[in-house]
């Protein structure tokens, strides 16, 4: 197995579990198959879980197409914190009453993220600056301003809400980043917010519930390159 060539190409769709990075990903099944040329098409963050599609051999070439797909995404907000990374692996910034912050006024704010906007990704980010990512920088002390730019919100819908959280559904662009749009909407409503869990449901056509477990992973690696 430790001889397979790259003559071949395998796209997996890996259930992403929290506290796994996508680089961790990818290395484990560089590991379990010995197939030099992996890599994946999108990044999930650490603390976030899902789908994370793992290309193998030619399937390689398939990235740039694979991350132009639509993603889906299951997020949950928590309402008056405001952190440094926008989740809740930040330091706290602020800690705000939500005052009578109503299902309704959720409702009405989100309308404002639908469509074309205008966002700004996060400082601690995988966003290149000079070759090296963003968070490097953030996590130095060194704040790089990220560049606002148009992501495309195909949908966006408030699932349910018990104070101080809100599960919220969201389809969207390449590009889009959640906390973003977790913090940018308590700035709208007042009280601050940040993303507390993410779940990517689905990248296009590849679904969460047809997506290989880390658990499964040794047994499916085998089976694809045996066959």
């Amino acid at each position: 197995m430790h001889n397979k060539t790259d003559d071949f190409g395998i796209i997996l769709n890996v259930n992403k579990p929290v506290g796994k990075s996508s680089f961790a990903v990818v290395s484990y099944i560089k590991r379990l198959t010995g197939v030099k040329k992996v890599g994946h098409a999108g990044t999930l963050d650490p603390e976030a879980s899902g789908v994370l599609l793992i290309v193998m051999g030619k399937a390689t070439k398939q990235v740039e197409s694979l991350m132009s797909l639509e993603k889906e995404y299951i997020g949950t907000v928590r309402f008056g914190l405001i952190t440094d990374t926008y989740d809740n692996t930040g330091n706290i910034l602020e800690q705000n009453s939500i005052g009578k912050l109503t299902e309704k006024l959720i409702t009405q704010a989100l309308t404002r993220f639908k469509g074309i906007i205008q966002q700004v990704p996060p400082r601690f980010s995988a966003l290149k600056y000079k070759g090296k990512p963003r968070y490097s920088y953030a996590r130095n002390g060194i704040i790089i301003l990220p560049d606002c730019r148009p992501v495309h919100i195909y949908e966006i819908k408030l699932n349910s809400f018990h104070a101080p959280e809100a599960i919220i559904r969201i389809v969207c662009s390449r590009g889009t980043y959640v906390r973003s749009i977790a913090h940018d909407l308590g700035q709208v409503l007042g009280c601050g917010a940040i993303l507390s869990a993410l779940t990517r449901m689905r990248i296009g056509e590849y679904h969460i519930d047809d997506a290989v477990s880390w658990e499964n992973l040794p047994e499916k690696t085998r089976e694809l390159i045996k066959n």
